[in-house]
């Protein structure tokens, strides 16, 4: 007699763990749907300028200009950070 209220506890487990299954499949492919639908419009080619990502400057600027922008061994001059005018004038003050 101490086992007749379990049929009913393991109906509501059964309708609750399907539910809970349910909208956990629910929320998964609305938010996959989402990102599809959102993320997919990226992926166009990028040789068009009506594309939503720029991937590097030679696709914005074209390959001529990206190599006349700055070559890999234009000279840059001198550089030393810890050098700067305004370091400089700071260590004369102190």
């Amino acid at each position: 007699m101490a086992q007749e209220g379990w049929p009913l506890v393991v109906n509501l487990g059964a309708i609750f763990g399907t539910a809970f299954l349910a909208s956990t499949v629910f929320i998964l492919a609305l938010f996959l749907g989402f990102c599809i639908i959102f993320g997919f419009p990226k992926l166009r080619s990028t040789l068009g300028h009506k594309s939503m990502v720029i991937k590097s400057l030679e696709e914005r600027v074209g390959q001529e200009a990206y190599v006349r922008y700055m070559r890999p061994d234009a000279p840059r001059g001198p550089i030393d950070v810890l050098k700067t005018p305004e370091l400089l004038e700071r260590a004369r003050k102190a």
